[in-house]
């Protein structure tokens, strides 16, 4: 009774519950002459043992057990003989394995949970500052050049101000469309248009608010893209665009497209005054960012000044890429 009733604090005290069913069990068959299956409680507290993480108590319980009914088969008692003996061996062996195997599920099962999370949160992350990093540049420039004109030219410091309200606005749909993901299930999705090379004429319409010119070039196959490949492709366009007026101060900025049979290329040029060599033109996350995408769907992504001036930036995206990555999400 008492190595039964040990065992329900096993949760608490498992090494302990453990040592205290293999004695008791012990002195049980020694003592007694009433045979039973008493031996399960102290192999169920093994397992415990093993299936918790703890495979070095679990072994040396499984072989004290192991030399303890060697011990009383070799003193001849007549209980138990070798064969009975190597059975259970075998047992305990196949108890303490089952439950490291188990143990080592759950640990896996833990550590992808925990993978899966920061890749959301770096997702989002990204998200966050693809979209509030272009809203704000664009509200940051036409402010400064509001400021500037507003007591020479007061027209066009209007001008400016009314591109700050539009902009805005367009960061925050999109804000709100970034944010969708962490919503509750009860409230309704964004209606929104989601991100994608659609929004192009969008994006590059409000670049040129910001006196800079714009040219897009599109080659290749057409057709719609893997929703992950477009929305990664916006986002790298946005993000070169934003670089480009804000820290590069372009004139011009050239977009290529081009759509093969196996991948989206993408090259954004500007001609401004690029980057001085071995430093990062951004200064923060937005060039990491933008090759943590591309990489994430097993593309590639440079981005360096030209050698004729500017700064280049050039991605391509394996337009198998997006049906992988859909099918890793619902597995």
């Amino acid at each position: 009774m008492a190595v039964c009733g040990v065992f329900l604090l096993r949760l608490r005290h498992p090494v302990a519950v453990g040592w205290f069913t293999v004695v008791g069990t012990g002195a049980y068959y020694l003592l007694s002459t009433v045979d039973g299956p008493l031996v399960l409680v102290p192999i169920a507290a093994l397992y415990g043992l093993a299936s918790s993480g703890r495979l070095r108590s679990a072994v040396t319980l499984g072989a004290v057990m192991i030399i303890g009914v060697g011990a009383g088969a070799l003193a001849g008692t007549g209980d138990v003989n070798g064969t009975a003996v190597f059975m259970l061996a075998g047992w305990l062996i196949a108890v303490v394995a089952l439950g490291a195997v188990w143990r080592g599920r759950v640990t896996y099962a833990e550590e992808e949970a925990v993978l899966r999370a920061t890749e959301e949160r770096l997702r989002i992350a990204r998200e966050l500052h693809d979209v509030v990093g272009h809203s704000m540049s664009l509200i940051h420039i036409q402010a400064s050049a509001a400021l500037r004109r507003l007591e020479k030219d007061p027209a066009r410091a209007a001008e400016a101000l009314t591109i700050i309200k539009v902009g805005s606005r367009e960061g925050l749909r999109e804000l709100r469309g970034a944010l969708g993901v962490l919503r509750q299930v009860d409230e309704e999705a964004p209606t929104a248009p989601a991100a994608g090379l659609e929004l192009l004429d969008e994006l590059v319409a409000s670049a040129t608010l910001t006196d800079m010119t714009v040219t897009v070039e599109r080659t290749g196959a057409n057709g719609p893209l893997p929703p992950t490949i477009d929305l990664a492709a916006y986002r790298i366009i946005q993000e070169s665009l934003t670089n480009a007026a804000k820290h590069s101060h372009a004139r011009h900025v050239v977009v290529r497209l081009h759509r093969g049979e196996d991948h989206l290329r993408l090259s954004i040029e500007d001609d401004g005054r690029g980057a001085r060599p071995g430093t990062s033109r951004a200064g923060g996350s937005g060039i990491a960012g933008m090759t943590e995408r591309a990489r994430a769907l097993g593309g590639t992504l440079t981005a360096a000044p030209r050698s004729e001036g500017g700064f280049a930036v050039r991605a391509a995206l394996p337009l198998g890429a997006g049906e992988t990555t859909r099918e890793r999400s619902t597995s």
